[in-house]
């Protein structure tokens, strides 16, 4: 990989950029614009911002799954791809609003969100499942909304080392 210095950070969702096509490097440190680093409160603040897309996204799909009555594999199923269409589309638009276009947004951010919502999902879809939530009988049940609480704070904790190592190699530059 090239590790020599661009001249042009890569489109971030915090900034105007001008800039219309993503980082050529994984190990590219941009010169100008948006990077958090890799320490601990920037790596906390990543992964609010990846939870909240996934929570949108996630509790569209197992509201919808369960109180369908769905099987549990098509809730779970629903409920991810929920999640990374959630996730993708909070960083995504927010940089076409600035003017990147979209396929220079996702060139930027793909691996980054790939990575943090897996983390999350496996364990947040983990926990929800074994505590009974999305096996319930309705969203009214109490065991629904305790498995979802605890699912979210189960993908907060596991997703948040992963973040913190994405942003130490600034594979996860835009947040």
């Amino acid at each position: 990989m090239n590790s020599e210095a661009h001249s042009e950070p890569a489109p971030c969702c915090h900034a105007p950029q001008e800039v219309q096509a993503p980082q050529a490097s994984l190990n590219h440190k941009p010169s100008t614009g948006h990077s958090q680093g890799s320490n601990w409160s920037a790596a906390a603040s990543v992964t609010v911002h990846c939870l909240t897309g996934c929570a949108i996204g996630e509790f569209i799909g197992l509201a919808i799954g369960v109180s369908a009555g769905f099987e549990v594999h098509v809730t779970i199923t629903l409920a991810v791809a929920l999640s990374f269409f959630s996730g993708f589309a909070l960083t995504i638009i927010p940089m076409m609003r600035r003017g990147v276009a979209f396929s220079a947004a996702f060139k930027t951010v793909w691996l980054g969100e790939v990575i943090s919502i897996s983390v999350m999902e496996l364990m947040m879809n983990l926990i929800d499942y074994h505590m009974g939530g999305m096996r319930g009988i309705s969203m009214m049940h109490a065991q629904y909304w305790e498995a979802f609480g605890a699912a979210l704070v189960a993908g907060y904790f596991s997703a948040l080392p992963v973040n913190k190592w994405m942003l130490s190699r600034n594979m996860k530059n835009c947040h």
